[in-house]
């Protein structure tokens, strides 16, 4: 008789980002161009110049909303700083940092489960940058030390980072209202990511 297989409990927050954000995150997926023929150097300047322009000011919102846990430690979770290092590696000046274009549209952060419904779509895709890491090594060249450190920001820690997150997010007590309102802001972040990159001619 064969051993019944055991089931992974799935909390009901991981379970509604999931259904709430997939369509939205593989349309993304296929638009950025980290896999494109046409990615070069230059082109990949100004895609993070872009990401820059979107996670420096969410970053600033999410930490002047008052909405961050008191029991969750964003501080090391913050990319603006590596963003901005990469940026200098690659040749961008300071002043020219300081006038880069920044993202006006971006999610509401009004509650707790917003933040963690905005977190989520950063955490995610600091675990998918691992794939993107080993892509531009390839093709560009470049590492941690010379432009492309926050796509490895994490490191070896990174697997173990979304984990600590994703077990954060699915042990806090939420009723359906809460629950409604993380995926709501994760599909926000989504939306308000995919148009910024698009108004900033980055994506295929």
């Amino acid at each position: 008789m064969q051993a019944k297989a055991r089931e992974v409990y799935v909390p009901p927050v991981l379970q509604d980002l999931r259904a709430g954000t997939a369509e939205l995150h593989i349309a993304l997926e296929k638009r950025l161009p980290f896999f494109s023929d046409s990615l070069d150097l230059k082109a990949f300047e100004r895609l993070m110049q872009a990401y820059y322009g979107f996670y420096q000011p969410l970053e600033n919102a999410l930490q002047q909303s008052q909405a961050i846990p008191a029991d969750f430690d964003l501080s090391p979770r913050l990319k603006t700083a590596t963003l901005r290092g990469d940026l200098q590696a690659l040749g961008v000046s300071p002043p020219a940092l300081d006038n880069l274009p920044i993202c006006g549209q971006l999610p509401v952060i009004d509650s707790s489960a917003a933040c963690l419904g905005v977190l989520y779509v950063l955490e995610g895709a600091t675990l998918g940058g691992q794939i993107l890491r080993r892509e531009i090594s390839a093709r560009l060249g470049l590492e941690a030390r010379n432009g492309a450190a926050f796509l490895d920001i994490y490191g070896a820690a990174t697997g173990r980072r979304w984990r600590d997150f994703i077990e954060y997010l699915g042990s806090r007590p939420m009723d359906a209202d809460e629950r409604n309102a993380v995926v709501t802001a994760a599909h926000t972040t989504f939306s308000c990511f995919e148009r910024w990159l698009e108004s900033q001619e980055v994506l295929v």
